[in-house]
C-alpha cells in the first residue's frame, strides 16, 4: 500500500496508460481521480476499479484547471499526486503540417501539463508528498519522420518538469518524467499490423512491445516514498528502444 490515503489525478485514463495507471496507484492505496474526454468510455473503464471516481474534462480547455484540480481538492481535501498523461500524436511533414496540428498538439501535450501543475502547485506544497509525474516520449530526446510537433512539445515537457524540480525542491515536492518507448495503446493503431509491431518489437533488446503497465509501475514508483530523492529525472521506460540510436 504505498500510496495509502494519497490522492491522486491522472489524465488521459479512460485507456492505455492512463487506465492501467489509476487502477495501479488505487490497489495502492491511493484515491485516484481519473479524467478523460466525454465520450472515451471513461466511468465504463473503472467501474471495477475501487477507489477511482471519474471526471470527464478536457484538458486543455481554459477551465481545466478549476474543474481538475480544485474539484479534487474541494471533493478528497488534499492533493498529493499530479500525474499528467493525457496526450495527441497528430503528424506529418513540417512543410504540409497545418496550424491547427500544431496548436492542438501544444495545448493538449504541453499547455495543458504547464496549467495542471500551476493550479495543483499550492496544493502540493500542503501535502508534505508532493509529486508531479509527467508523460514525455523517447520522441523528446529523438524524432522520427512526420513527428516535429509531437517531438516538440514533449521536448517541452521535459523542459519544463526540470524547471518545477528547481523551483519546487524547497518546498518538498519532486518533478519527474517518464519517456515512454513503443508501447502498445490506443494512439499507436500503427501496432494493429502484426509486421510493424514485430518491427518495433525487434528494435527493442527486450523484443516485445511495452504495455501500459510497464509505464504504470514506473509512474507507481516516481510517485512513492522510494523516490522522494528524485527529482528533475527522465526515466527512460523504451525497453532499451534508444540503446542503438
Amino acid at each position: 500500500m504505498r500510496l495509502q490515503n494519497r490522492v491522486a489525478v491522472i489524465t488521459g485514463a479512460a485507456s492505455g496508460i492512463g487506465r492501467a495507471s489509476a487502477a495501479l496507484f488505487a490497489s495502492e492505496g491511493a484515491h485516484v481521480v481519473a479524467v478523460d474526454l466525454p465520450g472515451k468510455g471513461l466511468a465504463e473503464a473503472h467501474k471495477d476499479h475501487q477507489g477511482v471516481s471519474t471526471l470527464e474534462a478536457d484538458v486543455s480547455a481554459a477551465d481545466a484547471a478549476d474543474r481538475i484540480i480544485e474539484g479534487t481538492v474541494k471533493a478528497q481535501g488534499r492533493l498529493d499526486i499530479l500525474f499528467n498523461n493525457a496526450g495527441v500524436a497528430l503528424g506529418g511533414p513540417v512543410e504540409s503540417l497545418s496550424d491547427a496540428d500544431w496548436d492542438r498538439t501544444m495545448q493538449v501535450n504541453l499547455r495543458a501539463h504547464f496549467i495542471l501543475c500551476r493550479a495543483a502547485i499550492p496544493h502540493l506544497r500542503h501535502s508534505g508528498q508532493g509529486r508531479i509525474i509527467n508523460v514525455a516520449s523517447v520522441m523528446a530526446e529523438g524524432t522520427d519522420y512526420g513527428l516535429a510537433a509531437y517531438s516538440a512539445s514533449k521536448a517541452g515537457v521535459a523542459g519544463l518538469t526540470r524547471n518545477l524540480a528547481l523551483e519546487l525542491g524547497k518546498s518538498g515536492i519532486t518533478a519527474n518524467y517518464i519517456l515512454p518507448g513503443a508501447i502498445v495503446t490506443g494512439m499507436t493503431t500503427n501496432f494493429d499490423d502484426p509486421a510493424i509491431a514485430e518491427i518495433w518489437a525487434k528494435k527493442s533488446p527486450l523484443r516485445r512491445l511495452g504495455e501500459p503497465l510497464d509505464i504504470a509501475r514506473a509512474a507507481l514508483f516516481l510517485a512513492s516514498d522510494e523516490a522522494s530523492f528524485i527529482t528533475g529525472h527522465g526515466l527512460n521506460v523504451d525497453g532499451g528502444l534508444m540503446l542503438r540510436v
